[in-house]
C-alpha cells in the first residue's frame, strides 16, 4: 500500500521504493512514539507524503529530471488507455495538489485528515482539490472536433459575443 501511494506521488517506482524506505526508517527511528498510537499505518503515511513534499522543494528536485517512464505493473485494469491517461495528468499536477488528490481519493481520507498529514487547513485541502481537480479534467477533456483549441476560441467568442449583444 505504501509503495502504491509513494508511485502514485512521485510516478516512479524506483523514487518510489527510496520514499517508502525514508518512510519505514523515519517510523523506525520514532518508533517509541509510533508504537503507542492507534493508527500506525496513518502516521507513515504522513511521513511518506511529508518526506516526497519535502523533496520537492530541494533543490534536488530542480536539478534532476528523470525522463523515463515506468509502466504501471500493479494490477489488472480493464481500460489500460484510461489508467494511463489519468497517470499522465495525475503526474501534471503540482506536488501539493497531486498529494491532496492521492489522499483524498486514493487513500479515501477526509478533508480534515489530509490537513493534519500536510500541515495545512482544511481551507487549503479544499482549494488544492479544486484546483487539482480542475487540471486533471482539463487534461483528460478529449480533443476538439477540429483537432485544435481554435474550435473552443471561436465558440468562447462566439458565446460572449452572444452575451455583449444581449445586453447592449
Amino acid at each position: 500500500m505504501l509503495r502504491r501511494i509513494a508511485y502514485l506521488l512521485c510516478q516512479d517506482w524506483h523514487r518510489a521504493d527510496d520514499l517508502v524506505q525514508v518512510a519505514i526508517t523515519k517510523l523506525y527511528a520514532n518508533w517509541h512514539r509510533a508504537s503507542v498510537m492507534d493508527h500506525t499505518e496513518a502516521y507513515v503515511r504522513t511521513i511518506l507524503v511529508r518526506e516526497y513534499l519535502s523533496e520537492r522543494r530541494s533543490g534536488w528536485a530542480r536539478r534532476v529530471s528523470l525522463d523515463g517512464t515506468v509502466p504501471d505493473l500493479a494490477g489488472a485494469q480493464p481500460d489500460r488507455d484510461a489508467a494511463l491517461d489519468i497517470h499522465a495528468a495525475l503526474a501534471g499536477l503540482p506536488p501539493r495538489q497531486r498529494a491532496t488528490i492521492v489522499l483524498r481519493f486514493y487513500c479515501d481520507l477526509t478533508v480534515d485528515q489530509v490537513a493534519n498529514v500536510l500541515g495545512c487547513t482544511p481551507g487549503t485541502v479544499k482549494s488544492q482539490t479544486a484546483k487539482g481537480l480542475g487540471a486533471l479534467r482539463q487534461a483528460l477533456e478529449p480533443p476538439e472536433p477540429d483537432g485544435s483549441d481554435a474550435y473552443r476560441q471561436r465558440r468562447g467568442a462566439a458565446a460572449v459575443n452572444r452575451k455583449v449583444r444581449s445586453h447592449g
